[in-house]
């Protein structure tokens, strides 16, 4: 199964890391980085094709809430409380939560919906959510093929010792996860006291 993967990523590397970034995902790119320290991919390239796709992805969940208003009614229903704060920030902030939305723990697909939603220009959105891209792309790839023999000495090392990896793993990631969780979610009165303001 291990050697499928590797002899896929070999194959089908810029496809795979292209189809990932459009789902959000920083693991695809750390992929690639160690890849290209193997050099099974080229840095430039990799650069390029993760960039597009988180640039295609965001895209799509920006004319999601231009266009399918009713798929955003019926989220709402569920997530009302992150379209609140998305809308929130996007006042707050301007184009600048545009370019960091993608390293906010829990709105990442929530914010470009959000602001699809509003008035507020496609081809401005497109112009950030592209330069956006190709930074979150470079500085995700590029530390992990400078650092590729140690994440691949990691690795190797959580093949050979499931027992202590993953209990590590899920502490990190509920760590992680909590924190992103705490930083990105502003307390009630913050939310209030702003609605107090715009009402």
């Amino acid at each position: 199964m291990e050697e499928m993967l590797i002899e896929l990523l070999k194959d089908y590397g810029y496809i795979i890391s292209f189809l990932w970034s459009i789902l959000e995902g920083e693991t695809g790119l750390v992929m690639a980085g160690v890849m290209i320290h193997t050099g099974d991919m080229t840095l430039m390239t990799s650069i390029i094709v993760a960039g597009l796709g988180g640039f295609v992805g965001d895209q799509i969940y920006f004319y999601i809430g231009r266009f399918n208003r009713t798929y955003i009614h019926n989220k709402l229903k569920t997530q009302r409380r992150k379209f609140a704060l998305a809308t929130l920030l996007l006042r707050k902030y301007g184009w600048w939560i545009i370019f960091v939305q993608r390293y906010l723990y829990g709105l990442r697909t929530i914010l470009p919906m959000s602001i699809g939603t509003t008035k507020y220009s496609s081809k401005m959105f497109a112009l950030i959510n592209l330069i956006s891209a190709f930074v979150w792309a470079s500085i995700t790839i590029i530390p992990a093929y400078i650092f590729g023999e140690e994440i691949l000495r990691v690795v190797h090392f959580a093949r050979e010792h499931l027992e202590f990896a993953i209990p590590i793993a899920i502490i990190l990631a509920g760590s992680l996860g909590y924190l992103f969780h705490k930083v990105s979610t502003p307390k009630p009165h913050r939310i209030n006291k702003n609605k107090a303001i715009n009402s």
